[in-house]
């Protein structure tokens, strides 16, 4: 890449307090040197994870109209071939995922090039924590454009319609059932006691990396990956080192979190992390079978 990176658009969800959503990975982005154009998807003074100490809060959801609106104006834009990427995350509603669409294909339609990223936030811990006809939308309306996937394996099986995923041989054969070319699996099987795992899977090509598992706060880091594996991967050019370069980034920005004994991740305490991170990860490539 030239010296003058690409703007990223980020859509997702806004938080007054925490690091979640595009206050992840937006603040990610702009951290590695990419320009950030912001959509929020909801606002709220502070993310689920802390309902049940402080209460939902008010839930902003802007209205559909003026969302496909803002998009549109975004689309049209004199500057929309700066772009060269596109990220989404949570969706207010699933009304969302059609003006998203749109403005992906004007992106796309603008810079035959740029990238989109779909992390579809849509469940974890065997639940779906968002209404079905929101999940149903990320897959039948998002995912067909989507070049990058970054699901975890509860959201997986909902895009792929695979049951059962439980192992990282079942997680491999429902990312390559996707369209998207390449699937980044957060919170995959890991093959070392006490850690976590990112799976990388591009056709039959297989990577799996692994770190320790950090006792801190946990929301906010699918956000972060997600972000910093597309911008690691647009300025790399090899997703196997983007894979290399965000797990160990997000060990070190858990660690960092951890040490303070904060309830957020510390991300503005983590910049040397994001950028050129110490801590070395190894990737192992995995042989399996396609099944289908």
């Amino acid at each position: 890449m030239n010296d003058k990176k690409p703007a990223i658009i980020v859509i997702s969800s806004h938080v007054a307090r925490g690091t979640v959503g595009n206050r992840a990975a937006g603040f990610a982005l702009e951290v590695l040197g990419y320009p950030v154009w912001i959509v929020p998807t909801v606002t709220l003074p502070w993310h689920p994870g802390h309902f049940a100490t402080a209460g939902a809060g008010h839930r902003i959801v802007p209205r559909v109209e003026d969302f496909a609106s803002t998009l549109e104006d975004l689309a049209g834009s004199p500057w929309i071939g700066e772009v060269g990427a596109v990220l989404s995350g949570y969706l207010g509603e699933a009304a969302q995922a059609q003006p998203v669409a749109e403005l992906v294909k004007a992106v796309k339609a603008s810079n035959p090039n740029a990238v989109y990223a779909l992390d579809p936030v849509t469940g974890d811990n065997d639940r779906l924590y968002v209404p079905a006809e929101q999940a149903d939308a990320i897959r039948d309306v998002l995912l067909p454009l989507a070049d990058i996937a970054t699901p975890n394996p509860v959201e997986l099986g909902l895009l792929s319609q695979l049951d059962k995923i439980t192992t990282n041989e079942d997680l491999v054969v429902a990312a390559q059932s996707l369209p998207s070319k390449t699937v980044l699996v957060t919170s995959a099987f890991a093959m070392m006691k006490g850690s976590i795992a990112n799976l990388l899977v591009e056709g039959a090509s297989v990577n799996l990396a692994e770190h320790r598992l950090v006792d801190g706060p946990l929301n906010g880091l699918g956000d972060l990956t997600a972000a910093l594996f597309l911008g690691n991967k647009l300025q790399l050019g090899d997703s196997s080192k983007a894979l290399q370069k965000t797990s160990a980034s997000v060990y070190e920005a858990m660690s960092v979190a951890a040490h303070h004994g904060s309830d957020e991740l510390k991300l503005e305490s983590s910049l040397g992390s994001l950028l050129k991170p110490k801590t070395v990860v190894e990737s192992r490539k995995l042989l399996v079978q396609r099944k289908f």
